[in-house]
């Protein structure tokens, strides 16, 4: 396939973040219930909720590993049998661009991309650790948030889109994080997929609830971007044995299988509970979450809707189809995505620059077989700035 003619527009970009994201606006009275960092055996950890805290191995990332060097990996090709830290190879001292929204822009000049979401990699790992004290997870990522704004911009140059976080922990403070964010401009939030906690378990993102919220969100016409990260599922792994402390990049051949999945479990929540039926104006867009499970729960769907048709005011294969934007790992059966949802609800994302993505972001149109040149630039373009062009308060 050709080069592209055109600046893409990439769904999912991230950035590392400094080691004062949740601290420099956190109420020091809040601090030890939040976020803090330590000086443990000689190296700096993060300490969540007062614990040492090991989603990422190395929160304070410098030096990281290069982007793309697992890429090989998720194709499934490792033919050698290398350990996980054999493939990520030589960690390399932190680009500027990473950190540096002015540094990042000029990158992207070079990339060849016109603009991206930006999402957290550490952030997106944090609330299940305080899921346990909302008023410390409020205040975590109310601290975040500002950070965010402050370093990144939710709307940069209008080619920096960066994603404030949403816990709906407590819909009272989701909604004022959502409008703060509306008054500076976002495009898009970011939220974790999972079953939301409160003081006496867990329920669906779709329970009523939450309608405020999803009220205001569909008021103002902002995507909400479901980014995968630490959704608590290890309880089902737990179950098998190999589950534990959930930690980014420690892999388990039997938890890599087993079927339990967030994302499907989320966006069958928000159809089988309604979302889309009281508030049609909503657009969600699963991020770096693959799409192996889309067909599966489209099956799901339509077996549901046969056998409980009044349990729905409309279709729920149609209503994923025009509500649901989904970003496919680039490895995934991409063809067989456009025959379920439409190449006009699929998202490139390059996961730049993390090791698990793309060493260079617009090379996912090499996996785009059997799109046309209309669906490609669809993909790599236009279904994204779409997301934000029509965007309305």
């Amino acid at each position: 396939m050709a080069g592209l003619g055109y600046r893409a527009f990439d769904a999912d970009h991230h950035y590392y973040e400094h080691e004062e994201a949740f601290t420099r606006h956190i109420d020091p009275r809040m601090k030890k219930r939040c976020m803090d960092w330590a000086l443990v055996n000689g190296r700096r950890r993060l300490l969540v909720g007062g614990k040492i805290n090991r989603f990422i191995p190395n929160p304070t990332f410098d030096p990281v590993a290069r982007p793309g060097s697992l890429d090989e990996y998720f194709r499934g090709k490792n033919p050698e049998a290398k350990d996980i830290r054999e493939l990520f190879g030589e960690l390399d001292p932190i680009n500027p661009a990473y950190r540096d929204r002015d540094a990042r822009i000029a990158l992207l000049d070079t990339q060849n991309i016109e603009g991206a979401f930006f999402f957290p990699t550490l952030g997106v790992g944090m609330e299940e650790s305080l899921k346990g004290d909302p008023e410390a997870c409020v205040a975590a990522f109310q601290a975040f948030n500002r950070w965010i704004e402050e370093d990144w911009g939710f709307a940069y140059q209008k080619r920096i889109y960066a994603a404030p976080y949403i816990s709906l922990i407590d819909v009272d403070a989701a909604i004022g994080e959502l409008e703060f964010a509306l008054e500076r401009d976002a495009r898009l939030v970011c939220m974790r997929a999972g079953p939301i906690a409160h003081p006496r378990g867990t329920c669906s993102p779709g329970d009523v609830r939450f309608d405020p919220f999803w009220a205001r969100v569909n008021e103002a016409g902002i995507t909400v971007a479901y980014h995968s990260g630490d959704a608590g599922y290890n309880k089902f792994a737990d179950e098998w044995g190999v589950g534990g402390e959930f930690k980014a990049f420690e892999y388990d051949t039997l938890r890599m299988c087993l079927s339990p999945n967030p994302i499907r479990d989320t966006m069958a929540a928000l159809v089988c509970h309604g979302v889309f039926e009281r508030h049609p104006g909503l657009r969600i867009a699963t991020i770096e979450s693959g799409s192996s499970w889309v067909r599966p729960l489209l099956a799901s769907f339509k077996k549901t809707y046969g056998q409980m048709p009044t349990s729905f005011a409309t279709d729920p294969i149609e209503q994923f189809r025009r509500h649901i934007w989904v970003s496919p790992y680039y490895e995934d059966d991409l063809e067989g995505l456009k025959s379920d949802i439409d190449a006009s609800h699929v998202l490139f994302g390059s996961d730049y620059p993390h090791a698990e993505g793309l060493a260079e972001p617009t090379d996912f149109i090499h996996d785009l077989k059997g799109y046309d040149e209309d669906e490609v630039r669809l993909v790599m373009r236009e279904n994204a700035m779409g997301l934000l062009q029509e965007w309305h308060r």
